[in-house]
């Protein structure tokens, strides 16, 4: 397969592309967490359904990206890449006029449908197309810019908030959508494998996209009705059988949508394990900081988008050397430090307590967001590397949809898992604070059913004006408390990626010319 030189037109073009897509997929899911708030307000949703809205996307996502990238393999990068945009632009539509929450749910599946044919096309186009010995510095540059884009988005989206503007965070993507597609269709050529076999792994598709979705389901149950339930049981027992079973076809099925000898390499293997723990850690512990910042810590939400400028900053200047040191030496060391500063960063960030906001900002979180934004500078650009350096061209989409459906996954059920453990913390701390005072059993029992809404838990209209205050001040305590439970367990699962790295990771066999050079 012909490959073209990162700095030719073709390469840049596809890099342009690449990146606008990308960036259009990730801004979502950073940019609507701040927007939550106003959102909730303007749809009157209920605290579940903004959990739902969060994960309706990323479980479609998660459930389907692995056929986007086996259909690209096998259809066209180019042509299912160009799918997936414009039924993303499409959901993105449909999400900005939304009339209500539940049609907002409905159109993020949408959404999720065009992410999952979109996103593997972004990163197989690029590694199938690029000269072998650019590609680290041509993931760095596309990790890079893309988490630029995907950082600012807190900014972005807190600016509108603030505005009552929420809806253009949907509507700012029909014309980046659009004008991918208009590079993709006027620069940039087809791109597929050269078999001429198009079977595609229905069987394998259907179980694991319906396994993922119980086992999702059964998550985001559990803070409402707990574990000793028959749905929770059926959940997570059918989607356990699902999950066996896609393995079984997998192994029986001549083309596999997910060719499970692909994980006998130890490098492949390594980076998806780092992945998930990695980014599990990653998304609860954001998710968490966003809400302690917002209604607990007293920022506004314009405030909260910008205490991540200087991550932003970070991946700027740190993540494109980063691509290129993996090429030169390897991605082992940087997927060995990175993990373990950002889960370093994240345990700074747990020991924060009540501030006195934001103008307390740079003496509470503001050291923790930078080591933390210094470690996943040094991780994004040579674990994505690691992962498509590890398997040939021909699964490029594949790996591709792999690990992009491995991070979804970590997302999803650290949202419901972090989501329930946050209610039980803040249930422990809040009822042994509410044994100190005293007041009716009724009262106490009020108080302790608002810790489902965490951090926007209010007072009971039952409560005396006299005890307002302290349960207020007891609401806070508690989130707190359960703000630091979650990021310790967030900066734990950052340094067990760093741990898989050390285990498994191997740095790969380059090509220099006819020169064979094995990297250490």
């Amino acid at each position: 397969m012909a490959t073209v030189s990162l700095g030719s037109p073709a390469g840049k073009w596809i890099m342009v592309s690449a990146i606008l897509a990308s960036a259009m997929a990730f801004i979502d899911s950073t940019a609507l967490n701040v927007v939550l708030p106003s959102l909730q307000k303007s749809l009157h949703a209920t605290g579940a359904d903004l959990f739902w809205l969060l994960n309706a996307y990323l479980l479609m996502l998660a459930s389907l990206i692995l056929i986007g990238g086996a259909l690209g393999d096998k259809l066209g990068r180019k042509k299912i890449f160009m799918a997936g945009i414009f039924v993303f632009i499409a959901g993105s539509a449909a999400c900005g006029l939304a009339p209500n929450i539940t049609l907002l749910i409905v159109f993020r599946i949408i959404q999720g449908i065009g992410g999952a044919l979109m996103i593997p096309g972004s990163l197989s186009l690029i590694s199938s197309s690029i000269n072998e010995n650019e590609r680290g510095k041509a993931i760095g540059t596309w990790s890079a810019i893309t988490t630029v884009v995907t950082m600012g988005g807190p900014v972005l989206g807190g600016a509108l908030a603030d505005a009552g503007l929420w809806r253009y965070i949907f509507f700012i993507n029909i014309p980046i959508g659009l004008a991918a597609l208009l590079i993709l269709w006027k620069n940039v050529k087809e791109i597929k494998d050269d078999s001429k076999d198009l079977s595609l792994d229905f069987p394998g598709a259907i179980a694991i996209a319906l396994g993922l979705a119980l086992l999702t389901f059964g998550f985001l149950r559990i803070p409402a009705i707990g574990f000793n339930n028959w749905e929770i049981y059926c959940s997570f027992g059918g989607g356990i059988l699902l999950l066996v079973a896609f393995i079984f076809i997998e192994v029986k099925s001549k083309y596999p949508m997910m060719p499970l000898h692909l994980f006998k390499n130890l490098t492949f293997s390594g980076a998806n394990l780092l992945t998930l723990f990695l980014y599990a850690g990653l998304g609860a512990g954001m998710l968490f900081l966003s809400l302690n910042l917002v209604q607990v810590q007293g920022y506004s939400q314009l405030q909260s988008g910008l205490t991540f400028l200087p991550f932003t900053v970070l991946m700027i200047t740190i993540a494109r050397p980063a691509g290129a040191l993996a090429d030169k030496h390897g991605p082992r060391l940087l997927l060995i430090v990175g993990p373990a500063i950002a889960g370093a960063g994240l345990l700074i960030l747990s020991f924060v307590k009540q501030t006195a906001g934001p103008s307390a900002y740079f003496t509470t979180f503001f050291p923790g967001v930078i080591v933390f934004g210094l470690g996943m500078s040094f991780t994004v650009a040579p674990l994505t590397t690691a992962v498509m350096g590890s398997v040939s061209d021909h699964f490029s989409g594949t790996a591709s949809g792999v690990n992009n459906a491995i991070s979804r996954i970590a997302n999803v059920f650290a949202y419901a898992i972090f989501g329930a453990l946050a209610v039980l913390f803040f249930s422990g701390a809040l009822s042994g604070r509410v044994e100190t005072i005293n007041i009716s059993p009724n009262e106490k029992h009020a108080i302790i059913a608002q810790a489902a809404d965490l951090g926007n838990a209010k007072v009971p209209v039952e409560i005396s004006a006299g005890n307002k205050a302290i349960i207020e001040k007891f609401y806070h305590e508690s989130f707190i408390a359960a703000y630091s439970n979650i990021l310790k367990i967030s900066a734990g699962l950052g340094f067990l990626g760093a741990l898989m790295a050390f285990f498994f990771i191997r740095n790969t066999v380059v090509k220099k010319g006819n020169i064979i050079v094995q990297t250490h």
